[in-house]
């Protein structure tokens, strides 16, 4: 792919969002990352002189207006320019065509910045949203969208109540209690602050017993993060072993 792709064919089709653009003749050898990064300088750049040009038509225009009415007598006596100025320049802020300049100013500088430090290669947000609704339209079985929301929603608001309940505790070292049930032996542990690496069923090294975890729950108290793991009847060292000491 040479320049005219990379530079200027390419940041036009950027604009897509991912499933569309996978779809395009040459989507799997263009370098998206640089497109993206190049469309995003040119969104910017356009949104700028889009600005300028709107800014010199709209407010010569709303001036012409603002004295037309003030020598007319419908704005009262003693308006002065610095009035007649402030008040065309809310009136092009409060313009939709300036917000919408705006919008594309600062959706160029994410663009921008999403290529540039994180290597993510982001479409128009206007067509994204219009790729999501054509597709939940055209597979509604697929897409969930209620299901997803409330799916997010639940996830953030028990992380929320986590964040506000750790908050009110106190940091101290984990209950851990052994106990044998059904010829196993089992190990509980109760910690004051989550073990974010703890998903079952990982295998957790206690000094040279290996352990399954087999289950986790939030509950109360000082330790409301429980933790319960089985005994195994041996275990293999590997990078994927948690190491836990007891008291550390």
């Amino acid at each position: 792919m040479g320049f005219v792709w990379h530079f200027l064919i390419g940041p036009v089709l950027a604009f897509l969002p991912v499933r569309w653009r996978e779809r395009l003749p040459y989507g799997k050898d263009l370098d998206w990352v640089r497109t993206a990064t190049a469309s995003g300088i040119y969104e910017m750049l356009g949104a700028v002189v889009g600005l300028g040009y709107w800014y010199m038509y709209e407010m010569t225009r709303r001036i012409g207006e603002i004295v037309d009415l003030g020598e007319s007598g419908k704005l009262g006596p003693g308006v002065n320019d610095n009035q007649v100025r402030g008040a065309a320049l809310f009136l092009f802020y409060m313009s939709p065509l300036t917000l919408v300049l705006f919008y594309f100013f600062f959706e160029g500088a994410v663009r921008l910045c999403a290529g540039a430090f994180t290597e993510t290669a982001l479409g128009s947000l206007p067509l994204y949203v219009t790729e999501r609704l054509v597709f939940w339209v055209r597979k509604p079985e697929e897409a969930r969208v209620m299901e997803r929301v409330k799916k997010h929603a639940s996830l953030f608001a028990e992380s929320l109540r986590e964040r506000a309940m750790v908050a009110r505790l106190e940091e101290v070292e984990d209950e851990v209690a052994y106990s044998a049930r059904g010829g196993e032996e089992w190990l509980e542990i109760r910690a004051s602050r989550r073990k974010q690496e703890w998903v079952a069923p990982k295998v957790v090294r206690v000094g040279d017993v290996y352990y399954r975890l087999e289950e986790s729950w939030v509950g109360s108290g000082a330790r409301p993060f429980c933790y319960r793991l089985r005994r195994l009847p041996a275990g293999v060292p590997g990078r994927s072993v948690i190491v836990y000491k007891v008291g550390g």
